[in-house]
């Protein structure tokens, strides 16, 4: 296992997570579109960026919401809030860059954010439980630093 401070952690995490997202979208998109890589890396770059800097902002104000509403516990109905509006924020952005993109209609546009929201559901779960096998949690970090101290 390999042990990293908290930003290191989550900088590593961003970076192969959304690499491999590239990749993966790439050719998802490919089958979808029925056109080639030229075609379809830009698009997944562009949603790679699009998703990571509205997580950026969408995280930011929800833990904002969170102080000034002064809850402290995340539960699955606030998780599962969380996630639903991330997504559909997602969804609204992204539905507008295939319809240009691939010059489709607003159903085939939905179509393609649907397959790769199902594809990315899965992807992070296996993701993160085999970034979490290599990479310790920061807590252990911050617990390996104690002892040698």
């Amino acid at each position: 296992m390999i042990t990293l401070s908290p930003l290191k952690r989550r900088i590593t995490y961003v970076t192969i997570f959304e690499i491999l997202a590239i990749l993966l979208s790439t050719l998802i998109l490919m089958w979808l579109s029925g056109g080639d890589a030229k075609q379809s890396l830009p698009v997944a770059v562009m949603v790679s960026v699009t998703a990571v800097i509205w997580n950026f902002i969408y995280n930011t104000g929800f833990e904002a919401l969170e102080r000034r509403l002064n809850i402290t516990k995340r539960t699955v109905m606030i998780r599962s809030l969380h996630a639903i509006v991330f997504e559909s924020g997602l969804l609204l952005i992204c539905i507008p860059i295939y319809m240009l993109w691939y010059k489709v209609g607003l159903w085939q546009a939905f179509v393609m954010e649907a397959a790769l929201l199902l594809f990315f559901l899965v992807y992070t779960f296996v993701f993160t439980l085999i970034f979490d096998k290599i990479f310790t949690l920061p807590y252990h970090y911050e617990q390996l630093q104690s002892c040698s101290s």
